[in-house]
């Protein structure tokens, strides 16, 4: 079994699917109502673990009554939990999220990993072993420390980093970065696109998703596009997470960029065609 971790933010997200949205000033009434731990590691770590990987989770839960639904969602569905605060307080974020029932579409509003600073862990070579590494970014000493643990290290792992919108920590971690998998949104200061951006701060490859257009992909020998499956969609939540859950799997077993490239989509695409957060683990091709 392959070991990944999956590095940065943990939520709670309060899911409900209804015909539209609210204008300002009014209600709508929910058909469906989930909740799930969320987060870009979160849930790549859940994606990971529903194809067989062994998924260990760093992050910042705590042990308040919001943090005890997350880690119980991640727990039955496989993922190992490293909190870095440990038993001790920490405000997670809940996440409200409406889905429209008529495109499958969401909207987020959540404080992500703005309400506290996480601190660094300090246990991390009592960890397992990780074949890869998936950092999001969202909690910056984290990602810094988890990065400058494996630095020089004559076992260091691959790493991805999950991009979705430029933060500045991402300075410090794309040189750090075998794969930047960033979306058609990205962008780096002063450059004109994400990818070249992200090629000049030093990501040795970059993967670049368009939604349910082709997927995009660089590295040092050559560059294509892998073609997304036209299929019916019914969920977006997730989908990039599902992605880069899948793509860090295919690469730690092993698979070249454009194959894990091929792999992701193809599971991010089983994701957007069920509803609700983690009914759709069920069908996971492996």
């Amino acid at each position: 079994m392959r070991t990944c971790w999956f590095v940065g933010l943990t939520t709670l997200d309060v899911v409900h699917r209804a015909d539209g949205r609210p204008g300002r000033d009014e209600k709508v009434t929910a058909s469906r109502q989930d909740v799930a731990a969320g987060g870009p590691a979160a849930n790549a770590a859940v994606t990971a673990a529903a194809l067989g990987v062994r998924a260990v989770l760093v992050t910042a839960l705590g042990d308040g009554p919001v943090a005890m639904a997350a880690r119980g969602d991640l727990a039955a569905h496989g993922v190992e939990v490293h909190d870095v605060v440990g038993g001790k307080a920490f405000p997670l974020a809940v996440s409200a999220v409406l889905v429209d029932d008529a495109t499958g579409e969401r909207s987020v509003v959540s404080a992500d990993a703005a309400l506290a600073d996480a601190p660094a862990p300090a246990n991390l070579p009592q960890l397992p072993t990780p074949d890869l590494v998936l950092l999001d970014g969202h909690h910056p000493a984290i990602a810094r420390a988890v990065v400058d643990h494996f630095d020089g290290s004559t076992r260091r792992p691959p790493v991805v980093l999950d991009a979705g919108r430029w933060r500045p920590v991402f300075a410090d971690l794309l040189p750090a970065a075998d794969v930047a998998a960033l979306s058609a949104d990205f962008t780096v200061p002063g450059y004109d696109d994400g990818a070249s951006g992200a090629r000049e701060l030093g990501a040795a490859s970059v993967v670049v998703t368009h939604g349910g257009g082709p997927v995009e992909w660089f590295n040092h020998s050559g560059s294509g596009t892998v073609d997304v499956p036209d299929v019916e969609v019914r969920d977006t939540l997730g989908a990039g997470d599902a992605f880069h859950g899948a793509l860090a799997a295919a690469l730690a077993a092993g698979e070249p960029l454009p194959e894990a490239c091929t792999t992701a989509a193809r599971v991010a695409t089983t994701r957007v065609q069920h509803v609700g957060p983690r009914a759709w683990l069920a069908q996971v091709p492996r």
